[in-house]
């Protein structure tokens, strides 16, 4: 039986109820007998289509609890992790549920203008983009990025984070009105108060702030490596650039602009908590970025 009779049957039995002859009459016009009819509504559900009804209700809830900003891998990501589903399912299934039930990532893409990278070899570029780390507090990534909030949008700040290579977790973050060498120190603080006694890699691009000699001894007190993009490619540092796009286009602008600074404070949180503790990634094995750290721990 395909979906157009299924959807048929159930559409006639909802519309006809209490309206005598309306059964016959819907059936007639569709080119169905009522044997077929009556057939239908006594067989029993087989384990596919059980199945098939289960994942329809749970790729629905995780497409929506992740605010329409997930494709198909995230969601088998969560699958994997979700105690109603007992049985294996594959991407492909995933793909054409989400077909049929016209799921569509609703993420906004952020436009680049792309320019050729200079053909030079800058020493301090140690990272050199060699993104595969294995283990916690080995490569540290920092940037920050411009965030708007109130009535019209009109005021902004300056997010600052620190993102753990290993998992892609941001282990600290800072708020500030503008890029400074003082929000940078006071981010870079508080990474050092969550991690420890490291002494990571620790990557970021030329900015004045990170160039500054405050910055600079502040991290020689810790012993890290310094490492720094090379100007004009921000690719360099592309896993964090990354991180900003997705805390932008997938939270910030699923949500609507904060009015007031207390609820800006609020969205942010919640947004670097969402990243870390509930996003799966098949990338990650199917991990939440936490608990692919604290597996590499």
């Amino acid at each position: 039986m395909n979906k157009v009779h299924r959807l048929a049957y159930q559409a006639i039995k909802d519309i006809s109820q209490g309206k005598r002859g309306a059964i016959k009459t819907l059936l007639a016009h569709i080119g169905v007998s009522r044997q077929a009819y009556n057939k239908y509504f006594h067989r029993q559900e087989t384990l596919w289509e059980a199945q098939e009804r289960l994942l329809e209700e749970r790729i629905d809830h995780w497409f929506d609890q992740h605010h329409e900003g997930i494709g198909a891998g995230k969601v088998l990501s969560n699958l994997r992790h979700d105690e109603q589903i007992t049985f294996e399912v594959t991407l492909k299934r995933v793909k054409r549920i989400m077909r049929n039930l016209n799921l569509r990532c609703q993420v906004r893409v952020k436009k680049r203008l792309r320019t050729k990278e200079q053909e030079q070899y800058v020493q301090d570029n140690v990272l050199n983009r060699d993104f595969s780390v294995t283990s916690p507090n080995q490569v540290w990534l920092a940037d920050s990025t411009e965030l708007s909030y109130g009535p019209n949008g009109q005021f902004k700040m300056r997010l600052s984070g620190v993102l753990d290579l290993c998992g892609r977790r941001l282990i600290a973050s800072f708020l500030s009105t503008t890029e400074t060498a003082v929000a940078e120190i006071e981010v870079f603080k508080k990474a050092f108060e969550e991690a420890g006694d490291v002494h990571p890699l620790v990557h970021t691009d030329r900015g004045a702030a990170y160039t500054s000699k405050d910055f600079n001894d502040f991290l020689s007190e810790h012993k890290v490596i310094r490492s720094m993009s090379r100007p004009g490619t921000p690719y360099d540092n592309a896993p964090m650039e990354r991180w900003w796009n997705e805390f932008k286009g997938h939270w910030m602008a699923r949500h609507p602009m904060p009015k007031t600074y207390q609820e800006f404070i609020a969205l942010v949180d919640e947004g670097i908590h969402y990243f870390n503790y509930l996003d799966r990634s098949p990338k990650r094995n199917d991990l939440t970025p936490v608990e692919y750290w604290n597996e590499a721990a």
